[in-house]
């Protein structure tokens, strides 16, 4: 096939064109096109400009829905929420002094603190328990952990649980009339909270919950 009909018959192929009334097949057929297709390729009609136009015209109305769609999108999951958690103030609780601490005085807190900050359906239900004391060389830590679960009727024994750990922290070289130092994480999870900075989440003890049950399932477990 001679340079310039090559030349011409890629050009019309890529951009669906027709190729020069004046192309013959035989230039076509034998070089790996068939005789139906080359007949095809030499029988492409070009489009009207009216309906070139109407087809433009569809498609960048369809992308400008997709745009303003995906705008909307967007504002109602980042924009919205962002404003959402400015307009939001983080609520916390008066936390005891160094010298007033106590073990059962911390775990009193914590609940407190829980029932008066955290937004929670009513179907939770949790139990709080003290676990060891960390005695280090500039402080000492307490720790706490407290389990959640959702039991139902049908299953009064839940099938997974969902943990999160406190820390209450005591300084040896701070003035004892300063609070405690407070700071909470999830199981599963090495993100440190601190309740004078954080929002509690439902939704962070609703996925572990249902990632355990997701594992379980796969598993094949009881």
């Amino acid at each position: 096939m001679p340079t310039e009909h090559k030349e011409q018959w890629w050009s019309s192929f890529r951009h669906c064109q027709p190729l020069p009334n004046h192309t013959p097949p035989d230039l076509l057929f034998g070089k790996g096109i068939s005789k139906v297709t080359a007949s095809l390729l030499l029988s492409v009609k070009p489009m009207d400009k009216e309906n070139e136009n109407a087809a433009t015209e569809k498609i960048a109305h369809m992308i400008v829905k997709k745009a303003i769609h995906a705008s909307q999108e967007y504002y109602l999951n980042y924009v919205q929420k962002e404003e959402e958690e400015a307009e939001y103030a983080v609520r916390n609780i008066q936390w005891a002094t160094c010298e007033d601490f106590s073990v059962e005085r911390g775990q009193q807190q914590i609940e407190e603190y829980i029932s008066q900050t955290w937004e929670l359906h009513k179907s939770w239900l949790h139990c709080s328990e003290f676990l060891w004391e960390e005695d280090l060389q500039y402080s000492k830590k307490y720790h706490y952990r407290v389990l959640w679960s959702i039991p139902t009727r049908r299953k009064p024994i839940p099938l997974a649980t969902a943990s999160t750990y406190f820390v209450i922290e005591i300084s040896k070289t701070k003035p004892v009339t300063l609070p405690v130092e407070v700071f909470f994480f999830l199981e599963s999870s090495r993100l440190i909270h601190r309740p004078e900075h954080c929002r509690f989440r439902e939704k962070w003890l609703k996925d572990i919950i249902e990632n355990k049950i997701i594992l379980r399932e796969r598993l094949k477990l009881p």
